[in-house]
């Protein structure tokens, strides 16, 4: 029988603290709150949630230092033509016709024909030194020029070779004045500007919207060297974020779902998606199953999270602590809004301490019994 009961004694000599835990009880969770660091600053700070505390905690809040999409400047023309942009020109003559050999001599009476007549040429492209090449003319630097001065350069060169001519210049395929979509998004493609100055959500709208929903998609916007990260929800029709675009953007959707975390004495571990604009801390409780009741601590649930620091320091560790055996915790509960990422801890109760070690006592002696009541 002693030798039996030298396992309980060892046991009971190593205490409960060295029981399993799938987590820090509230008091170490304090205790290291406390803790300094070399330059005296506390570890992490831990805050109770009340109803003062809670205000204002529930604004969108970006990262420290994060550049948002108004910061890129950079704005350009969306009319001018560039190399591989494809023209539609069209020439109109009035009398002596240089492209539509007189009209058949005036209708072979080689009379005056009053009449306009217009010939349009073939589809042009722009060459990569900017050029086109039109018969009679020869090479024509159209790059960095708009339709209208196009035609005043053709009919310029068209002078004095025939009577009375015009020229109409259309853009049949805009290659520079574009911007590129990609990422999750149902269209992804090419987009041309007009002179309505497209801004980023008509672009994003135009490709079929974003295939997530807008808070769990992020915006990158790629203009000449800048690169700029911006999750889609924070951006509004007309605002600042809303950018007009320049040729040459690149707009990529990527799609980021926000989650939260639950670990500890929850009924269930799991990492939750947000799968709604908003989650408050009362529903985020509720999909894990809440505490668990023989193991957590119902007033110690912790929230762990980064908030943005009021200085340049960065982001700061923040603890929030809900009481749940306080009737005005679910009050609060319902105002306090999640955010991507945070982590949300039910701390052990240090009274289940004992009871895992009956458990295991049980589990050490059940084959004895056992092995006792067969014999």
């Amino acid at each position: 029988m002693s030798a039996v009961l030298a396992p309980v004694a060892l046991l009971g000599a190593a205490g409960c603290t060295s029981l399993p835990s799938n987590g820090p009880t509230a008091g170490a969770i304090l205790h290291r709150a406390e803790a300094r660091q070399p330059d005296g600053t506390a570890t992490f700070q831990v805050t109770d949630l009340t109803l003062a505390s809670v205000e204002g905690m529930n604004a969108p809040m970006a990262a420290a230092g994060a550049r948002t999409l108004a910061t890129l400047g950079g704005e350009r023309r969306v009319d001018q033509i560039g190399p591989g942009d494809v023209l539609s020109i069209t020439i109109y003559e009035v009398g002596v016709s240089l492209f539509a050999g007189n009209r058949a001599a005036a209708a072979a009476g080689g009379g005056f024909d009053p009449s306009a007549h217009g010939e349009t040429f073939p589809d042009t492209m722009v060459d990569a030194q900017g050029r086109i090449d039109l018969p009679y003319l020869g090479p024509i630097t159209v790059a960095g020029l708009t339709t209208g001065e196009v035609q005043q350069r053709v009919v310029a060169g068209l002078r004095g070779k025939s009577q009375d001519p015009r020229a109409l210049v259309t853009i049949r395929q805009n290659v520079t004045n574009t911007v590129y979509l990609t990422g999750a998004i149902p269209r992804p493609g090419r987009l041309a500007l007009t002179l309505g100055r497209e801004r980023l959500l008509d672009a994003i709208a135009n490709a079929g919207g974003s295939a997530a929903a807008a808070d769990d998609t992020l915006v990158r916007v790629v203009r000449g060297t800048q690169v700029v990260e911006q999750p889609l929800g924070t951006i509004r029709t007309g605002s600042a974020d809303d950018i007009t675009l320049v040729p040459g953007d690149r707009i990529e959707l990527i799609r980021r779902p926000r989650t939260y975390t639950a670990l500890g004495a929850a009924n269930r571990i799991a990492q939750v998606p947000f799968d709604a604009d908003r989650v408050s801390l009362a529903e985020a409780l509720a999909r894990v199953g809440g505490p668990n009741d023989n193991l957590a601590n119902p007033s110690a649930i912790f929230l762990f999270r980064y908030d943005a620091a009021a200085d340049a320091a960065g982001e700061r560790p923040v603890i929030y602590r809900l009481n749940l055996l306080r009737p005005d915790a679910y009050f609060l509960a319902q105002r306090f809004m999640m955010r991507d990422k945070d982590v949300l801890y039910f701390a052990n109760a240090s009274t289940n301490q004992p009871s895992k070690l009956f458990s295991i006592i049980n589990q050490l002696f059940t084959p004895f019994i056992t092995a006792r009541q067969i014999r």
